[in-house]
């Protein structure tokens, strides 16, 4: 029987050999008479575990040896009050802020340190994004915040910014939640990023953090000890009982990637290569229709989370009838902006795109 294609925001869909392998993996992990949810995560069978999952995701997106990988808990709202808590040192802090998340990141550091709005795409809706050339940052900055993917307005960085370019000697913290693994980064322009594991990594419970090494120990006394970064690193992420389960489905998740080819790529090359692939075909689709629209400027559209809206939105409701009847779930847009919502991580097949294309163009037709 074949599964629906689930287009959710997150938690969102997973690779079918992940969730096959968990399965059969679920009593018994390799002999060990032990569900990986049993094990203690001080004990050998745990320890290797995780150990080749922060190898393989370090070999993947090819993390250079001064960056700590770190597997923490708490999604990135909580990593919006950590960072402050490590990074800022109670001083100045300058944000980018081109959507909700990146909203969301810049009202909560304010209880840390001093914020300053550096640039916003409020103006437009958050349908563009500030070229880096027109941020006003400032030269004491103890870091400079983006999201470099907004999941609910669907506006990505093409390219990171280069922040000495621009006169800024401070460390790039990125939200990289809903675009992790979906394409190479460029470590050099980066100091710290983070992403909630539930949109393109794994499970719900678990948030990766990849620190620049000269930026640990600089936390704020009132910071908690379990969300000091130099205490989390110092102790490889055993220093309290970390989301075993959620670091062994994203190490699963790690090695299925590693195992794509694509176009003569493999690995991040190749599901960037797939990425841009079903990208292109939903864009086109919507672009090409008079009946749905997308408002989001071509240059920095997001390859993961499309929203669109139907011109006429009295149908919004009998479009999600049936895109549900054709085994397409999750299609509803954030309460906050409406429309639709298409989040087609790197799990989701390109099966999955065509089918959700071929259903928009039948819905147009047979309502023209």
């Amino acid at each position: 029987m074949t599964r629906p294609f689930n287009f959710s925001a997150g938690p969102a869909t997973l690779p079918e050999e992940v969730l096959q392998q968990a399965a059969a993996e679920m009593l018994d992990w390799h002999g060990s008479g032990m569900s990986v949810m049993e094990m203690s995560h001080r004990g050998k069978e745990f320890v290797s575990i995780y150990e080749h999952a922060e190898a393989d995701f370090r070999d993947l997106m090819a993390v250079p040896k001064h960056f700590k990988i770190l597997f923490m808990q708490g999604g990135g709202l909580a990593e919006n009050a950590i960072v402050p808590l490590n990074l800022s040192r109670g001083t100045s802090t300058d944000f980018v802020v081109t959507g909700s998340w990146s909203d969301k990141s810049q009202k909560e550091a304010r209880k840390y340190c001093d914020v300053q709005i550096a640039a916003t795409n409020e103006h437009s809706g958050h349908t563009n994004l500030p070229p880096p050339a027109s941020w006003k940052l400032r030269r004491d900055a103890s870091y400079v915040h983006l999201c470099t993917n907004e999941t609910i307005h669907g506006v990505e960085f093409q390219e990171l910014p280069n922040l000495k370019a621009l006169g800024s000697d401070a460390p790039l913290v990125m939200d990289f939640s809903s675009h992790v693994a979906s394409r190479a980064v460029d470590w050099s322009r980066v100091g710290l990023a983070f992403a909630g594991a539930q949109k393109n990594l794994g499970p719900a419970g678990l948030t990766l953090v990849v620190v620049r090494e000269d930026l640990l120990g600089h936390a704020l006394p009132i910071c908690p000890s379990a969300f000091d970064y130099k205490t989390v690193a110092d102790n490889h992420s055993m220093y309290n009982t970390p989301p075993t389960y959620a670091i062994y489905i994203a190490g699963l998740t790690f090695q299925w990637l590693k195992r794509q080819h694509e176009g003569g790529a493999s690995g991040i090359a190749a599901i960037e290569n797939r990425n841009r692939a079903k990208a292109e075909l939903l864009y086109n689709a919507i672009d090409h229709s008079g009946f749905y629209v997308n408002r989001v400027s071509k240059d920095c559209r997001s390859r993961m989370n499309v929203p669109f809206f139907l011109r006429d939105e009295s149908r919004n409701e009998a479009f999600l009838a049936g895109a549900k009847e054709r085994g397409l779930l999750q299609l509803k847009g954030h309460k906050s902006v409406g429309g639709m919502r298409a989040s087609i991580y790197n799990a989701m097949p390109l099966a999955g795109v065509a089918a959700l294309v071929d259903y928009l163009q039948e819905f147009e037709q047979r309502r023209a």
